[in-house]
């Protein structure tokens, strides 16, 4: 299982000591929460802070956009070259070429899928695609409980990548922690978000870390 914990559960007064505290603990991503308050009811961190983060990440950045606009924020932080951006399948008009834009910027592409968005609602871009992540709660804010009715989702998720580009990874958003993390992995989930079960973790981020994997 990768790992990627979110930056939205870290101590932003000391932002810089919490990104390196997950590289050295052993995640596999970085997961940067964009939100606008427009998109979602919150309002998150902009480029300026992103690329504080990325100066001291050592692994590579997974910046989720829960924007309107995605066009405008893709080209907002392609300059720090993350490895991975996603957007909202619920947002984009022009999903296909929003893709083959991120892909054209030297960026893995993903798609993200709201609690209620079925994955076949995707189907036909799951080729052109490098990753989907589905939540696992309503976006907007961190520490919500997991939704279960994921776990089924995945599951068919997982159906039609195999049929369509078995490359594809699986990620999930929301609510993870050690008690569901098997269940997903036996769902075909490839990659866990985790902040509140990271960040909060009385044994410290390792340890967490450590557990979800």
């Amino acid at each position: 299982m990768l790992v990627a914990p979110s930056i939205l559960s870290a101590n932003f007064g000391e932002l810089a000591k919490d990104v390196e505290a997950i590289c050295e603990g052993g995640c596999d991503l970085v997961h940067v929460d964009v939100m606008d308050g427009h998109f979602v009811p919150n309002l998150t961190i902009g480029p300026v802070v992103v690329e504080s983060v990325a100066k001291v990440a050592t692994k590579p950045l997974d910046i989720h956009l829960m924007v309107e606009n995605n066009t405008f924020f893709v080209d907002l932080f392609a300059p720090l070259k993350p490895g991975f951006i996603s957007f909202h399948i619920e947002e984009e008009k022009h999903p296909h070429r929003l893709i083959q834009k991120i892909r054209d910027l030297g960026i893995r592409p993903a798609i993200v899928l709201n609690p209620h968005t079925p994955p076949e609602a995707i189907e036909f871009l799951l080729e052109d695609t490098d990753m989907v992540l589905l939540m696992s709660v309503n976006p907007g804010f961190g520490g919500q409980k997991f939704i279960p009715s994921v776990i089924e989702k995945a599951k068919r998720l997982k159906q039609l990548i195999e049929k369509r580009n078995p490359k594809c990874l699986i990620e999930v958003d929301g609510g993870v922690n050690d008690l569901n993390v098997k269940e997903l992995e036996a769902a075909g989930v490839d990659v866990v978000v985790a902040g509140s079960y990271v960040y909060k973790h009385p044994e410290g981020v390792a340890r967490a870390i450590a557990s979800l994997k």
